[in-house]
């Protein structure tokens, strides 16, 4: 059986990702569940992170995000079956790679997936979804009635918020990094009930002046938005770079920020300067970063991690979320898939088993 794994590479180079043989052992642990992987989506490996929290191997397993059926399960495991289709994000330190073609998972890092969603969708979407329930439910304490600044709305991560908010009676405003993006998130509505837009107003930064903090202080009457969540910050103003000309600055996030607001950063290596601190402090305002290992990396809060995946989920198969979905990759050309999609973190890949 084959797997696709990462090694990262000296200095600036790029990671290499191999295909390599690996077996799995005779005999199943007690709580664990031996699954056939259907869909497989694939995110970029933090090499930096995995060395951080000690995991210390050559090749690391790539593509966690799993969904398929179950074959065979432990003498212990009481929530799954033979033949349940499950859905799940393998940990950080598992040995398998989500490419094989059967895996060894524990049960507490899965979920049962819905009849009518299909495994492709559940498997490409997934990580985006955990992202933004992190953000939103578990950083912002999101509520009805609050305001949300979602930074480009249309990407994968930003139109799952944009969604769980307006379907938790939030006023989303967004940003647009295109026309075309700017006339998809205008045209977006709800899969049932009033058809509404589900954008209260979309911002376009790729004209290269932005109207950010005079739009949503009109939009709020003055008083700033309760939760900003980015997709990555441009540290200082002379950015030079393609991907980050379009990004928002950290100072204009703490401006539309309203009293008590909360800002929630995709920026890894984020720095504050005094005046920023300075008018966070005024405005009583909190910075949480978002890393959505969390979940698996500790044991804590294992219970809500499965409660957010199993949410998910349903609102996926009810149509309350729903992704755009990119077309599945097959498996021959999943390693060519991953080199771009760690080139580009943004890009999303989902292959098909």
């Amino acid at each position: 059986m084959k797997g696709l794994y990462g090694r990262a590479a000296e200095g600036d180079a790029e990671p290499k990702f191999v295909i390599q043989e690996t077996t799995l052992p005779d005999v199943l642990g007690s709580h664990q569940v031996r699954m056939k992987v259907k869909a497989c989506g694939l995110s970029p490996l933090d090499f930096k992170l995995i060395q951080e929290v000690g995991i210390q191997r050559d090749f690391i397993p790539v593509g966690r995000e799993v969904a398929g059926v179950v074959l065979q399960v432990g003498p212990k495991v009481t929530f799954f079956q033979p033949e349940d289709e499950v859905v799940g994000v393998l940990p950080l330190d598992s040995p398998c790679s989500g490419l094989c073609e059967v895996i060894d998972i524990d049960e507490y890092y899965i979920v049962q997936k819905p009849e009518k969603l299909s495994s492709l969708c559940a498997a490409g979407a997934l990580r985006d979804g955990v992202c933004a329930y992190t953000a939103l439910h578990t950083h912002a304490r999101m509520a009805a009635g609050h305001t949300l600044l979602v930074m480009d709305g249309s990407s994968s991560f930003g139109l799952m918020c944009v969604q769980l908010a307006c379907y938790h009676g939030v006023k989303v405003l967004t940003t647009s990094h295109s026309p075309q993006k700017q006339a998809f998130l205008e045209q977006l509505r709800p899969s049932v009930g009033i058809q509404d837009p589900l954008v209260a107003r979309v911002i376009p930064v790729h004209n290269g002046s932005s109207d950010l903090l005079s739009v949503v202080l009109e939009e709020t009457g003055g008083l700033g938005v309760d939760i900003v969540v980015d997709s990555g910050v441009c540290l200082h103003g002379d950015e030079e770079e393609e991907d980050k000309k379009l990004l928002p600055h950290k100072h204009d996030i703490i401006s539309v920020l309203g009293v008590g607001g909360h800002w929630v950063t995709s920026h890894k290596n984020l720095q504050l300067d005094p005046p920023d601190c300075r008018l966070l402090h005024l405005k009583s305002a909190s910075v949480s970063f978002l890393n959505p290992e969390v979940w698996t990396t500790s044991s804590a809060q294992q219970g809500r991690y499965l409660h957010i995946l199993k949410d998910i989920m349903e609102k996926m198969s009810a149509g309350v979320l729903r992704p755009q979905m990119e077309d599945a990759v097959p498996l021959y050309e999943a390693t060519v898939a991953m080199e771009t999609v760690q080139r580009h973190p943004k890009k999303k890949a989902v292959v098909q088993l």
